[in-house]
């Protein structure tokens, strides 16, 4: 069989004799990393933290700037709403107007109407009683004087009819 060596408890046995040459070696890494750092921003010109800072603040204009636009143009909306509410409004009562007056101008026509249609009435039976005027009188072939009364016009046998009646 073959002897193991003492087996150390931790990796950091294996350095402990040289701990100040660690220390050393993660100093120098340290110091040329910030250096490096240091000067890649002095030959940029620019740190990043100033920068955003600065895009922050441009960003927070803009944020400013627009939400001044979205008050502006919602006071703008809501006066155009306005409008038309209110033209809306000329408008209903426009209509209203109309209606009331297509309503009166339905009842005119309805009377009227009825008037025609007694004035209809009045005038057959005004016919009707002409007619059987016509029938009642005695026939035109008795007597000569009706003969030649027809050859006249109708004015002049109105005007004998007249004549005839306010004598008789």
């Amino acid at each position: 069989m073959i002897e193991l060596g003492p087996r150390s408890a931790s990796p950091i046995a294996r350095f402990g004799g040289q701990p100040i040459a660690i220390a050393a070696v993660a100093l120098i890494a340290v110091v040329l990393g910030v250096s490096s750092i240091a000067l890649w921003r002095a030959y940029t010109g620019s740190a990043p933290e100033t920068d955003r800072a600065v895009a922050a603040r441009q960003l927070q204009a803009r944020a400013t700037q627009a939400s001044e636009q979205l008050v502006e143009k919602t006071k703008g909306l809501e006066a155009t709403q306005q409008e038309s509410i209110d033209q809306l409004q000329m408008v209903q009562d426009q209509l209203l107007t109309v209606r009331r007056l297509l309503a009166a101008q339905q009842a005119d026509t309805k009377k009227l109407s009825e008037q025609l249609g007694t004035l209809t009435e009045a005038v057959d039976g005004l016919r009707q009683s002409f007619a059987s005027a016509q029938a009642s009188e005695p026939d035109a072939a008795s007597s000569p004087r009706k003969r030649a009364a027809k050859a006249k016009p109708r004015a002049s046998r109105s005007a004998n009819r007249g004549r005839a009646r306010t004598r008789g």
